[in-house]
């Protein structure tokens, strides 16, 4: 929808998603032509309340319908990314977790040498192999069950519309999302030398360093692909991102992509002759991080008092305080953030350090403690 909203001639674009929600859930995703999201900040508490007042204008010439497929040009922007006869035909389980990822994942498949084992792969509304969020421990074990049983080089899983993908390396492991911004970050910059990268801000001392190594400029922005996607565009930044699975890319119209990352991580695997559990492993001892974690605050002004309250107890120990999204505190061996989330009635904190497990620990159930109270 992203791809062939950004066409010329085209006016926008609506999907029918309900993301990585139960079957129960449901929604719409609006965009504008160029694929810019239509968000709270840009247009769409206007449309919810003409819709809730009824003032609903009829327009003055009527549309017309048009049956048109964009799957043949968007498969060729995604396989672009990559050169497909340089890959090595390594051993990949695919897990579309029931969602709409598998039909794609076929197209792709008949320009690839990759040899794929193919998990929940047929749609399936009403999943039956449990939500297609691998975010939760409980949806990664079919992909760990594969992996471990073809002796696959990675694995990929998905959620439901496939706008984020997930990976587990050659062990069958889940890697963490931030240390895959870092990643592609560096195969990006390795095509785009002195390119601009953005990120998101709960994790971001991994994502610096590999940036400016390579001699990229590393910019921070508020957590949201509505966020990250204005930011790219006015920044022309090769690549953006999110510690979610969100991965956003300069020639895929500065739009998120599930389908552009596991083919750029297959790719790397070919290039280093590494696997990806190797290719991580230094960066996540490097620095180490808690992941999110969310703690149930339901109430808004319970969430703002909790999150003043922290600012004031961490900032008095000397913390250096940044607010681009909820709050962040660095320390010189250690830092956190600290945010409500937009969706759900919780606060979600992460917290990294400099190469300390013990630390991380120590303040990960100290910060915890603190919320609590």
């Amino acid at each position: 929808m992203y791809f062939a909203s950004a066409q010329d001639g085209v006016g926008g674009g609506i999907m029918v998603t309900a993301s990585h929600n139960p079957k129960d859930y449901n929604g719409l995703k609006f965009v504008r032509s160029g694929a810019i999201p239509i968000s709270g900040d840009s247009g769409l508490r206007e449309i919810e309340a003409m819709v809730a007042e009824g003032n609903l204008e009829s327009a003055s010439e009527k549309g017309s319908v048009e049956a048109r497929s964009m799957t043949e040009p968007y498969i060729e922007c995604i396989l672009s990314f990559v050169d497909t006869q340089e890959l090595d035909a390594i051993d990949v389980v695919v897990n579309a977790g029931n969602g709409c990822a598998g039909p794609f994942v076929d197209l792709l498949a008949e320009h690839l040498p990759l040899r794929l084992t193919r998990v929940d792969h047929e749609p399936d509304g009403n999943f039956p192999h449990g939500v297609p969020n691998p975010l939760e421990e409980s949806n990664r074990q079919r992909t760990i069950d594969a992996v471990r049983q073809s002796g696959a080089s990675l694995g990929v899983a998905w959620d439901g519309d496939f706008d984020r993908c997930f990976f587990f390396d050659e062990e069958a492991k889940f890697v963490d999302g931030y240390y895959l911004v870092g990643l592609l970050a560096r195969r990006m910059l390795h095509d785009h030398p002195g390119g601009k990268i953005i990120h998101d801000p709960r994790l971001i001392w991994n994502t610096i360093e590999i940036v400016e190594e390579m001699g990229g400029t590393p910019i921070q922005s508020k957590t949201g692909h509505a966020f990250i996607k204005e930011r790219m565009r006015s920044e022309d930044a090769v690549y953006g991102g999110e510690m979610s699975a969100h991965h956003y890319f300069r020639d895929f119209y500065y739009a998120d992509s599930g389908m552009i990352p596991w083919l750029l991580v297959a790719d790397i695997i070919t290039r280093e002759q590494r696997p990806l559990g190797q290719l991580v492993a230094e960066r996540e001892e490097r620095y180490p991080c808690s992941g999110e974690i969310n703690v149930e605050v339901a109430d808004e002004d319970a969430q703002k008092r909790t999150l003043e309250r922290i600012r004031e107890h961490y900032q008095a120990q000397g913390g250096a305080v940044d607010t681009t999204d909820g709050v962040s505190i660095a320390f010189e061996r250690w830092r956190f953030n600290l945010r409500p989330s937009n969706t759900e009635p919780v606060i979600r904190l992460n917290v990294e350090t400099r190469g300390d497990r013990a630390l991380l620990r120590e303040k990960t159930e100290e910060l915890l403690d603190e919320i609590r109270r």
